[in-house]
C-alpha cells in the first residue's frame, strides 16, 4: 500500500513597495523546478496580505524577498502577521540585498534563513526543503 506524497508547497511574496520582482520570480521557478507547488503574491503586498494568502493558500513555508532595504521592518511584519492570524508555525525564508551585519537580528525576529546575493540555489532550495520537513503538521 503506498501512501499520498505531500508536494510541499511554498508562498513567495514581496512585501512592501519594491517593484523589483525579477529575483522573486526567478527563486519560485527554481523551487517549481526542484518539485514545489508555489504560490506567488505578485508585488507590493502588505504582510498581513502576505500572511492571509500563506494561510488560505495552506503553505508549508514562505519566502520574502526584498531589494528596498526595508527587510527589517518587512520581514519580522510577515512573521508577526503570521502570528496575529494563527499560523504562527509556518516557516519564514528571506532573501535580497540584505547586509551580513542584519542577518543575525532577522533570525532572533524569526526569519528561518536569509538569502544575499550570490547564494547558491541549490542552498536555497535545500533550505526550503528543510523548513517544510520542519513545519508542525496542522
Amino acid at each position: 500500500m503506498t501512501g499520498i506524497i505531500h508536494k510541499k508547497r511554498v508562498l513567495v511574496g514581496k512585501p512592501g513597495l519594491d517593484g523589483h520582482d525579477r529575483g522573486a520570480k526567478f527563486i519560485a521557478q527554481a523551487l517549481r523546478d526542484a518539485g514545489f507547488e508555489v504560490v506567488y503574491t505578485g508585488i507590493r503586498r502588505s504582510p498581513e496580505e502576505i500572511a492571509a494568502a500563506a494561510i488560505q493558500e495552506d503553505v508549508d513555508a514562505v519566502g520574502l524577498s526584498s531589494l528596498s532595504g526595508a527587510h527589517m521592518r518587512l520581514f519580522p511584519a510577515v512573521v508577526k502577521a503570521l502570528g496575529k492570524a494563527g499560523a504562527p508555525e509556518i516557516p519564514v525564508l528571506g532573501g535580497g540585498v540584505i547586509p551580513d551585519e542584519d542577518i543575525t537580528a532577522l533570525k532572533a525576529a524569526g526569519i528561518v534563513e536569509i538569502f544575499t546575493p550570490g547564494t547558491p540555489v541549490e542552498k536555497i532550495i535545500s533550505a526550503f526543503q528543510d523548513a517544510c520537513e520542519k513545519k508542525p503538521a496542522g
